[in-house]
């Protein structure tokens, strides 16, 4: 009988080959565990950890995954009823708990810098039978990618994330049984930089352990890091990344994020990657997404245009990209709010958008403006011409985040969609405003039938009822601080 891996369409040659490799490696490096690592809806891995005699099987036969682990909200309980009948009836292949198997990437296969003897590989869900597993996020984007490329297009993209790295002080709540709780309390923390001094060089020295860290670690994940910055806030920093192809951003953005916070917990540090930290003097921190799209045959910048569009001022999108690249922007504006719960999907991201905080408040683009949602970057003969997304907050799910940039902007070439001029203004009160709320969002995103019927009907009522769930105990929670703590600030 043939391998799982087989039965599911995805081992060849080149795989059995590439599978050889990882044995060869495991053996020569002496690694006692490999881990199986899956990103959930949230942007989280999860996953299983083998002994290294059990890895070849695993990447022929797959290793069992309780079916759950797709639908839980952020607190962890599970968003559907799945012992009731009729519980998963929207969720074909799901129901009382049952197994998912998950096939690794041997290609992905890297040593984990901060654990000794341990290997790492990413992974997806496949249904027992051999057929993918449809809501899972990473196939989100490949599916929309692939609708790119039908259209001759790839789609390059660099991150900006800025984050915030905090000492962990003293005895910890997280570690007394008795303060146990669904989720837990929070670390005790302190500060490893005062804040208030954008770029500060004493306080990157102040902070250059924990940034020591995150560099070594970037690094020996071969993670395209180009800086690492002080940024305005108390404790708060930012990573840059060069641009690379879509689907290896949004590898590169869940691997980084859940590296380094592992990595510094083991040293004594607490990162988190939740927009706003449950303390009151702090800045909020943005993931700004840089993107622009390649013609699939020759690699150009399609965004990029020799010289301005006769009669356009630095006002009109056609004065710095070239007609699809503004039919791009303006997808993107089109759909704004229908985006915004894939690229802010926490109750605890909505507090950034605020006037003159250098994020977003309205649905408006700017020449080089970082106070407009959508930045354009470039001129005329430049290659690297691209238009800057500031909406997302450093905990979005890097698959969906990208997969609704596509999905907008595709709809714009294809109504060939014009932009309005450029804000000069951007916290003047015009534009429309983006949603205040996750559930505001959540209703933006039911009401924008392109991206609904891009992601397809079964993901977004999947998506939503996690969400919802989420939104629903936000609301009712007696304290919404503590909620935030214990369930973006431990957790995220």
């Amino acid at each position: 009988m043939s391998a799982f891996a087989e039965r599911c369409g995805i081992h060849d040659a080149a795989r059995d080959a590439s599978l050889q490799r990882v044995g060869r490696l495991v053996q020569a490096q002496g690694l006692e565990l490999v881990r199986f690592a899956w990103c959930d809806v949230h942007g989280v891995q999860r996953g299983k950890t083998l002994v290294a005699a059990a890895v070849e099987r695993a990447l022929r036969e797959g290793i069992g995954m309780v079916s759950t682990l797709m639908l839980k909200d952020t607190s962890d309980r599970t968003a559907f009823k799945v012992f009731e009948p009729g519980g998963t009836a929207s969720l074909p292949g799901f129901g009382f708990a049952n197994n998912l198997l998950l096939l690794a990437d041997p290609d992905s296969f890297r040593q984990l810098p901060w654990a000794d003897a341990t290997g790492w590989m990413r992974a997806q869900p496949f249904f027992e039978d051999g057929t993918p597993v449809e809501l899972d996020t990473r196939r989100v984007l490949q599916r929309a990618l692939a609708r790119l490329a039908a259209a001759g297009y790839t789609l390059k993209c660099g991150l900006e994330v800025e984050f915030h790295i905090y000492r962990i002080d003293g005895a910890q709540p997280q570690d007394d049984p008795m303060l146990a709780a669904w989720p837990g309390p929070p670390p005790s923390v302190r500060l490893v930089h005062p804040g208030y001094n954008l770029l500060s060089e004493a306080w990157y020295d102040l902070a250059e352990e924990p940034l020591r860290i995150v560099q070594h670690t970037a690094q020996a994940l071969g993670l395209p890091l180009l800086s690492l910055e002080i940024e305005l806030g108390p404790s708060q920093v930012e990573a840059v990344f060069d641009a690379t192809d879509a689907l290896a951003a949004a590898d590169n953005m869940v691997l980084f994020r859940n590296a380094v916070k592992m990595a510094l917990r083991r040293a004594g540090y607490h990162a988190t990657f939740m927009c706003r930290p449950p303390f009151p003097n702090i800045m909020s921190s943005g993931w700004h997404l840089h993107q622009s799209l390649l013609d699939a045959a020759t690699g150009r910048n399609v965004f990029r245009r020799e010289s301005p569009e006769q009669g356009t001022d630095a006002s009109h999108a056609g004065h710095t990209l070239s007609p699809v690249g503004e039919q791009f922007l303006a997808g993107l504006l089109q759909h704004a709010r229908g985006m915004t719960v894939f690229c802010t999907p926490t109750a605890n991201g909505y507090g950034r958008f605020r006037p003159n905080a250098l994020a977003p408040q309205s649905v408006l683009w700017g020449r080089d403006n970082r106070g407009a949602m959508l930045r354009v970057i470039g001129g005329c003969g430049d290659e690297a011409t691209r238009i800057e997304n500031r909406i997302g907050e450093p905990a979005a799910n890097p698959y969906l985040y990208l997969a609704s940039q596509v999905y907008a902007g595709l709809d714009g070439i294809a109504r060939q969609l014009k932009a309005p001029p450029a804000t000069g203004a951007p916290y003047g009160g015009a534009g429309e405003s983006l949603p205040t709320s996750l559930g505001e969002a959540l209703a933006a995103l039911r009401s924008d039938s392109v991206l609904c019927d891009a992601f397809g009907a079964g993901f977004i009522d999947y998506f939503t009822r996690i969400k919802q769930s989420e939104q629903q105990r936000f609301d009712a929670a007696e304290d919404r601080d503590d909620f935030e703590r214990r369930e973006y600030f431990s957790r995220i």
